[in-house]
């Protein structure tokens, strides 16, 4: 049985091996297909959740990055949408819009590359006669916005007008995250406000959409759509991009970059997104946690690149707004070609903006089937992807030596977990829906690229093999049992050969790629782990899910860092620090691994023969070289950081349990 996984997943994965692409731009050369005045209009989407676990000055900071890109910022406009509800994000963006005003302008004037104000004052690259001052308006801004969300409410103070102090007249006390009516707000109006230096400034939109506890709310995607039908009303701009709220522009020309895409007339007219990779800054030198995931957001992306483009990632990404609309709308504003000529801050856009954003609104409507963002699953960014594929819509996977967007990786291994576990669900959800891509995708797209998204979609099935290798062959190592063919047997060649071309594989993509082998080593341990707690997981959860006795909610991972993790983590020191079930599988693979291998030694030298034992005490010791940081954790720390002793006592217990139960099988 795990052979025939293995077999599967490595087959799906060659699809992506077969004519992989790489591609880059001219901005220069794109002066001579359109003028500034001809550019397209730009929404940017920007989806945080939860104040305290995504902090309102990281949304702030990615807001204010893409606002100061070098583009017209007439034809600009910035969506932020908030899921959370809450008045500390509003609040957040109202200083944001008050000290973008000075930002932008510097950014321009001297020509600044890093425009993502935390990311700029932390390198220190250029300083200029005004940087002292703009810095500590910075602070000042970052101080107000982080006391506000430490009190968990607004100091009178900081609020400089009434008009602003109204908007916070909406949260009642029956607000609540779950139940409220929508809320949106106009913080810039780019034909009303200027900067200091007298320019136009883009314009600024908090949204939180409208929520009943007792209707579905569809997660991000849900946020996605009332994104779409809100700027639909005020802007309707043909372009957008979408960000996560921790996904900051990295190149302030990114948008140049798609326009070269966009407007070339030799380029098909059913391109339908442009995708960039999604790339981390703050990633210890050995990347412990392999959470810049290369093979899947790079060197797999290229290679879908060749066939019809790359998957949706949820963040990093450019659109047609036309790929999101089957066809006419019934609500003429939304319309893809509707020409908004009113004030975004008007009565008449206002009421319809908060009527799309009602949480009503879907009720006997295609949003979420055949229309935007797609639900029924929790990756609604891999489904949305994968549909648009499936409706012959093509994309190009664009990955600049400078990149274009940087975000947060967890930086514990419980929320690297944690995330992972979530996307499993998700993909299980994509993996054996009525569109699977192993019968649909391979049919209405091509074979080779859905064989590619099957790949993604069955990938918690990884546990299947990784869990019954960390265990069975080790436990039949117990009772002095052999399961694999002798030494001397032909076919103990074939298993060293799959072994080793399977990591060789591996290894050189990741050479060839630029990274190290130290990384290439931290990435397929982080595979093992996968397989033995997101993945299986995941796999459980779903399986409960799909009979109905359990479901999984959305949770946001956290971006909130402490500074005694920052400090393990930055040394290449694995984070355990809570007691998680998810810890349980591997670290009891880990203790059996070490005891079968230590008993396989003692029947060495007692029965003086180790060919036919040597295939499990091989994966017994290539296991314990990789469990190393777990047993460091379980042992030798004493950081807050290490095993927690309830996990590492009930581990040991369902070892010795697995060991009791394989001798009565054996």
């Amino acid at each position: 049985m795990a052979d025939a996984v293995l077999a599967f997943m490595w087959a799906t994965s060659q699809a992506s091996r077969m004519c992989p692409v790489g591609r880059r731009v001219f901005i220069e050369h794109l002066e001579h297909y359109a003028k500034e005045t001809d550019y397209p209009r730009l929404d940017v989407f920007v989806c945080t959740s939860d104040p305290y676990k995504e902090p309102p000055m990281c949304a702030v900071n990615t807001a204010l990055s893409v606002m100061s890109y070098d583009y017209p910022t007439e034809k600009l406009s910035v969506y932020v949408s908030d899921d959370g509800g809450s008045k500390l994000t509003v609040f957040a963006f109202m200083e944001a819009a008050r000290f973008a005003a000075l930002w932008l302008p510097y950014c321009k004037k001297n020509k600044i590359v890093e425009r993502c104000p935390e990311a700029y004052f932390r390198s220190n690259l250029s300083w200029f006669p005004e940087t002292d001052q703009i810095k500590m308006m910075y602070e000042n801004m970052r101080d107000r916005v982080e006391k506000a969300v430490q009190k968990g409410s607004i100091c009178h103070d900081y609020i400089p007008n009434e008009g602003e102090g109204e908007a916070f007249s909406r949260w009642t006390d029956g607000f609540t995250p779950q139940n409220h009516p929508p809320v949106i707000q106009v913080l810039l109006e780019s034909s009303k406000d200027k900067d200091n230096a007298g320019h136009t400034m883009p314009n600024l939109v908090y949204i939180s959409r409208g929520k009943s506890a007792t209707l579905p709310h569809h997660f991000k995607a849900g946020a996605l759509n009332v994104l779409l039908r809100v700027s639909g009303t005020m802007t309707n701009a043909p372009v957008i991009l979408t960000l996560d709220a921790d996904m900051y522009s990295n190149d302030p020309q990114t948008p140049l970059r798609v326009l070269c895409y966009l407007l070339d007339p030799a380029m098909d007219p059913k391109l339908g997104y442009i995708q960039f990779p999604q790339l981390f800054h703050g990633i210890n030198e050995n990347d412990i946690y392999g959470g810049q995931l290369k093979l899947e957001f790079q060197i797999e992306a290229s290679g879908m690149d060749g066939l019809v483009g790359s998957t949706y990632t949820g963040t990093g990404c450019f659109f047609r707004r036309g790929v999101f609309f089957g066809g006419p709308s019934k609500t003429p504003e939304l319309n893809q070609d509707h020409l908004v000529n009113k004030s975004i801050n008007s009565k008449e856009v206002l009421a319809m903006a908060h009527h799309v954003a009602d949480c009503n609104f879907e009720k006997q409507t295609k949003w979420g089937t055949e229309i935007g963002f797609r639900y029924g699953s929790l990756v609604e960014d891999f489904y949305t992807g994968y549909m648009l594929h499936c409706k012959g819509w093509k994309s190009i996977f664009c990955n600049p030596k400078r990149p274009a967007f940087l975000g947060n990786s967890p930086i514990n291994l419980h929320s690297t977990l944690n995330q992972l576990m979530r996307w499993s669900v998700g993909l299980l959800e994509v993996a054996f829906c009525r569109y699977s891509p192993i019968t649909f995708g391979v049919k209405s797209i091509n074979p080779l690229t859905g064989l590619c998204y099957a790949h993604y979609a069955f990938w918690p099935i990884w546990s299947i093999p990784i869990t019954i290798y960390a265990f069975v062959p080790q436990l039949a190592l117990l009772n002095c049992a052999s399961i694999f063919p002798k030494a001397s047997d032909p076919w103990f060649l074939l298993y060293i050969f799959l072994f080793l071309g399977a990591y060789g594989q591996e290894c050189l993509e990741f050479m060839l790629a630029g990274e190290t082998i130290q990384r290439w080593w931290n990435n397929q341990r982080m595979s093992t782990i996968r397989g033995l707690s997101s993945f299986l997981f995941g796999l459980v959860e779903y399986l409960l899910k799909f009979i109905g006795i359990s479901t999984f909610g959305f949770n946001v991972t956290s971006k909130v860092i402490e500074e005694e993790q920052r400090k393990r983590y930055n040394q290449g020191i694995f984070e355990f620090g809570v007691p998680s079930p998810l810890f349980l599988p591997m670290t009891t693979a880990a203790v059996i691994n070490l005891v079968s291998f230590l008993w396989g030694i003692v029947q060495v030298f007692k029965q003086r023969e180790l060919e036919g034992l040597f295939t499990q005490m091989l994966l017994a010791g290539f296991a314990i070289v990789n469990c190393w940081p777990l047993y460091e954790a379980m042992v030798l720390r004493t950081d807050e950081g290490k095993m927690p002793v309830k996990i590492t006592l009930i581990s040991i217990t369902l070892a010795w349990a697995l060991y009791l139960a394989s001798s009565i099988a054996f």
